[in-house]
């Protein structure tokens, strides 16, 4: 839908195809950055993208406008042990900043949810960052609530006597493969020792 209420004009919302991957990536890797969302639990990869188009390729959409993506949504639906509920799970959602707000969102969350249903899912989950105000303005304006706080927990790892001892491996196996280089660099200059 464009900010009107209507759907954008030339936008068409698709079933990914193996071609769009590259521009899949390569919008995500504009969208979802370390220094932006420091926070995110998990990271936008290729391969994670790949298994996802992989495994629930019928749930990866984009958006087109003008023979471009621009726009994307990767859901998967997850069934939990010992209940009838399944839930649908939209894991990735993204539109190029640079094209204004033309209601691609929208649009990819809806055809999302219709394939959620289809498929059998109860409840729609979606998560995002705590400061991220835009996304959760659009979820909320879309109908999502009950709002559950993430609790983050990090522990240095230096600190641990493992992480010292592998660091102490490493160094030692660094150590080893320059030597073994020098002396093979020695052998060339000076031709083979008897």
């Amino acid at each position: 839908m464009s900010e009107n209420g209507r759907p954008a004009r030339g936008v068409d919302i698709r079933q990914m195809e193996i071609g769009d991957l590259p521009e899949v990536f390569e919008l995500g890797e504009e969208l979802f950055t370390a220094d932006r969302w420091s926070t995110l639990y998990r990271t936008w990869d290729e391969c994670e993208l790949a298994e996802l188009f992989a495994s629930e390729g019928q749930l990866c959409l984009v958006a087109e406008l003008d023979d471009a993506i621009v726009g994307f949504a990767l859901g998967t639906v997850l069934d939990k042990r010992g209940s009838a509920w399944s839930y649908g799970h939209l894991l990735w959602l993204g539109v190029d900043t640079t094209i204004g707000r033309r209601g691609i969102a929208g649009q990819l969350l809806e055809r999302m949810t219709e394939l959620f249903i289809e498929d059998g899912a109860r409840i729609l989950l979606v998560d995002t960052a705590a400061d991220n105000e835009a996304a959760l303005g659009f979820f909320k304006k879309a109908g999502f609530g009950a709002e559950e706080p993430h609790v983050y927990l990090a522990k240095n790892l230096t600190d641990n006597p493992e992480y010292k001892a592998h660091r102490k491996r490493e160094k030692l196996r660094v150590a080893a493969a320059r030597r073994r280089a020098r002396k093979r660099r020695l052998a060339r200059k000076t031709g083979p020792l008897p």
